[in-house]
């Protein structure tokens, strides 16, 4: 208890004032969500997960940086690729972090550690890492120009920056097909365009423009598209997206709480096949290095 507190309070001083918000928010009630549901949110993105992590080229001795690990599924990953060096998470909630410290035990995996910190304006060290990775976790730097730079200085020079980010809100149907089915009057309530959020990095000129600034190379940017699995069945499927709706909810009154569950519910019961409840997504998956 008494290492919890004293690493939330490092964290506390380490935040840079643009993530104070988003800080609050994911070492509070969203990274309670994640924690909650960190086997369906990982199976969610699971088919990206190939691609992303062969894209990396992780080699035997790689010392990789995760960038928003999570629940360290990826960081497990990579260090399970790099034998000989090691992988290192870092995330903003501490309770993620404690799912994927325990989940590093469970494998026996000792070259996976995990730190509770701002990877704006953490310590990184210069030039310590072969690659820096991150799956749909970039997206919420207050300062991405600043964010990126500072990644890039932990980089090697000849190390690789790998990410795997959201294509643009309309190109993805499963958060338009929840909002469209418990709200239809109203818009899906992202962040405007520039803001931290999931779609963020949506546009590939954006995206360009911001490594640029941060002192990377052109990247790469190749399109993906794959279903998202949001479970095995409806029940299990609508209790996880509630979790991600339930701001709206909360503004219904109960019978107009029933009707938007009951739409809900039919969406995911269209999209249910012998896989599970499947909607369609699409993400960048971006490589790049620094620049020379």
């Amino acid at each position: 208890m008494a290492t919890a507190r004293k690493e939330r309070a490092e964290l506390t001083s380490l935040i840079d004032p643009s993530n104070a918000d988003i800080a609050r928010g994911w070492d509070g009630p969203s990274g309670d969500y994640w924690v909650q549901n960190a086997d369906l949110l990982d199976g969610s993105v699971a088919r990206y997960t190939e691609p992303f992590l062969a894209a990396a080229a992780i080699a035997p001795d790689a010392q990789v940086l995760d960038v928003g690990c999570g629940n360290g599924e990826t960081t497990l990953a990579a260090a399970e690729r790099a034998p000989a060096g090691g992988a290192v998470g870092v995330d903003l909630s501490a309770r993620m972090l404690d799912v994927a410290r325990r989940r590093a035990a469970l494998r026996g995996r000792d070259n996976a550690t995990f730190v509770q910190a701002d990877a704006q304006v953490a310590d990184l060290g210069a030039g310590r890492f072969d690659r820096v990775i991150s799956r749909t976790g970039a997206m919420f730097f207050g300062d991405p120009v600043a964010a990126f730079a500072h990644l890039a200085r932990a980089l090697r020079p000849d190390g690789l920056l790998v990410l795997l980010v959201w294509q643009p809100l309309s190109e993805n149907e499963w958060l338009n097909a929840f909002f469209q089915a418990v709200a239809p009057d109203r818009p899906v309530p992202v962040s405007p365009p520039g803001a931290p959020g999931p779609f963020s990095l949506g546009e590939p000129a954006r995206l360009r423009a911001v490594l640029a600034a941060a002192g990377f190379g052109e990247p790469r940017i190749a399109g993906l598209r794959e279903p998202t699995w949001f479970g095995p069945d409806v029940a299990t499927a609508e209790a996880l997206v509630v979790g991600l709706v339930g701001g709206v909810l909360a503004d219904l009154d109960d019978a107009g709480r029933a009707a938007a569950l009951a739409a809900l519910r039919a969406t995911l019961e269209a999209h249910l096949g012998p896989d599970g409840v499947l909607f369609g997504s699409a993400a960048w998956l971006v490589t790049a290095g620094p620049a020379r």
